[in-house]
């Protein structure tokens, strides 16, 4: 078991399933205390704080909408006070909306922003108040950002997109403190909302180089990576963890 967050506390947005629990039970196992919110699936969530405790480490889970400002930003301050600190921020609650754009209204576009734009601003907002030098924000984007090949992404590309400027505006703005700031775009990963066995999968895979679906724990691991001390000359970044869908 890797030990290099010992002593961190860290909150992961949308951690009761997918690629957020891997991130939240990755943290959890690399040392740190982990704290995350979820929106519906209050069973999913108590069993990923099971498997946060399992690696001893002190776990909790919180319903908060990621579209509600003030949810979210109690839920950080919420974090920093039961754990006396906030060290890691992994905004990673996201909306998945795809349809074509004669489809797509203001309630549409509203709702998008708010939680893949609006709420990774909000909550590393209310985090820098608590963090230190040494402090980490990882913001999960999406391989979309870069390519969209299927129509019906409009929408989300844009809202994937918008987090490469938020990640480097902020990396400027918190640089002089010691707090980084960096991008994960994942590619195809296997989730309840895109199985590696689904009916387009053996398309979508055909889009990566590797010719595979990612494990969540393989985008965790970056996570990982971007929250240990090992990337502190690290921020601004965006690493694309997609396989090659990209190239």
């Amino acid at each position: 078991m890797h030990t290099t967050l010992d002593g961190k506390a860290a909150l992961v947005t949308g951690g009761g399933r997918g690629i957020g629990a891997a991130v939240a039970v990755r943290l959890a196992e690399n040392g740190a205390d982990v704290a995350f919110t979820y929106q519906r699936d209050a069973e999913h969530a108590a069993q990923v704080v099971e498997q946060i405790k399992a690696t001893g480490r002190r776990a909790f889970a919180i319903r908060a909408d990621s579209a509600d400002v003030n949810a979210l930003t109690t839920a950080v301050d919420d974090v920093a006070g039961e754990f006396g600190r906030l060290d890691i921020l992994v905004n990673n609650a996201g909306l998945f909306l795809v349809a074509p754009v004669e489809d797509l209204g203001p309630a549409e576009f509203d709702s998008t922003v708010a939680v893949n734009v609006r709420a990774p601003f909000v909550a590393a907002k209310a985090a820098a108040r608590h963090m230190v030098d040494g402090g980490r924000i990882i913001n999960i984007g999406s391989n979309m950002a870069e390519r969209a090949p299927f129509p019906g992404f409009s929408l989300y590309a844009m809202s994937k997109t918008a987090l490469i400027g938020l990640t480097k505006g902020l990396g400027r703005d918190l640089g002089p403190r010691g707090i980084t700031v960096n991008l994960v775009n994942p590619g195809p990963t296997d989730t309840d909302s895109n199985p590696a066995d689904g009916p387009a999968a053996e398309t979508i895979r055909g889009f990566t180089a590797l010719n595979r679906y990612a494990a969540p724990a393989e985008i965790a691991a970056a996570v990982a990576f971007l929250a240990s001390d090992d990337s502190r000359y690290v921020t601004g970044a965006s690493v694309n963890v997609d396989g090659g869908f990209t190239i």
